[in-house]
């Protein structure tokens, strides 16, 4: 069923099962459906959808099949880790899973609803360096994703990463085109305290189960 909507926008078609939850919401602006997605999430769709996000340390891969008109964008942060683990001493650390969920859930879904994965676009964005107290982590989150695609051997794009400002991102996986906007001036300090918080909740969790690659 279509989400609510206000009388001055037309009904909402059906998301992919799965992304019911993820806020929707009709832009004015751009005359479309627009979906929010906030660290930890990701979200794929084969309509005429923007997706929006605003990331600080946070990365979010933008991938698309450019041929059966599918795609999707994630926003993930690596947890910090205690250094003692062999992947640690390798430079990335076991946290890296929580990157290879992000990446494979995001991609299997796009495979899941018709793309091939030899046609897939992918594009980065973010990595800034915006929490004083883990000035690295943007890096890591930027050195895990190229990383990660190079051993997937997935061509990336287009990018926008690292750098000390908040982005946010818009991204139409129909058409591929994406625009960014640098927060140079922040007023409030919302991407902080939403970015501390879920480093904090992850960096407390356990990754559990695996996650293979159709």
């Amino acid at each position: 069923m279509g989400l609510p909507h206000r009388k001055d926008s037309p009904p909402f078609e059906r998301c992919l099962t799965g992304f019911e939850t993820i806020n929707r919401y009709w832009d004015k602006l751009q005359n479309v459906v627009a979906a929010k997605i906030l660290p930890g999430e990701f979200y794929v769709t084969v309509r005429n959808e923007l997706i929006v996000t605003v990331l600080g340390s946070c990365v979010s891969a933008c991938i698309r099949d450019p041929v059966f008109g599918i795609g999707g964008m994630n926003h993930f942060m690596l947890p910090l880790s205690n250094g003692n683990s062999s992947w640690d001493r390798n430079g990335l650390g076991l946290s890296t899973r929580y990157g290879n969920y992000a990446m494979e859930h995001l991609i299997n879904e796009i495979l899941k609803n018709g793309g091939a994965r030899k046609n897939l676009e992918v594009k980065l964005f973010g990595g800034g360096k915006i929490l004083a107290q883990m000035t690295d982590i943007g890096d890591k989150n930027i050195r895990f994703v190229r990383e990660y695609l190079k051993t997937e051997s997935l061509r990336i794009s287009g990018e926008d990463l690292g750098d000390i400002y908040p982005r946010k991102v818009v991204y139409n996986p129909k058409t591929g085109k994406v625009k960014v906007k640098k927060l140079r001036s922040m007023h409030n300090d919302t991407i902080t305290q939403r970015e501390t918080e879920y480093m904090n909740s992850i960096s407390k969790e356990q990754p559990s189960g695996e996650i293979d690659l159709f």
